[in-house]
């Protein structure tokens, strides 16, 4: 694992260690293979949620007839690893 593999890894771990996700972080345990579709548009705390049913997650915020995903690891993801 290179440096900033390695940063990567600890930021997303502190992440995790203040948040409770239902499905278990499988975007980041899964190595990115299994991530929710998000999109970042350059808000600072949120990604569009591009999921065909946003409402059923709890980090899903809907507002203006658009739905936005609060997760920190999603974000993190969408914006650090463009993913």
């Amino acid at each position: 694992m290179d440096t900033l593999e390695k940063t990567v890894d600890i930021q997303i771990q502190e992440m995790i260690s203040g948040c409770a996700c239902p499905k278990d972080f499988s975007c980041y345990k899964s190595n990115f293979s299994n991530l929710c579709k998000a999109m970042d548009i350059g808000l600072e705390s949120f990604v569009i949620c591009l999921m065909k049913d946003p409402l059923g997650c709890k980090f899903s915020i809907l507002f203006g007839g658009v739905s936005f995903c609060a997760c920190p690891v999603r974000i993190y993801i969408a914006k650090h690893l463009m993913k």
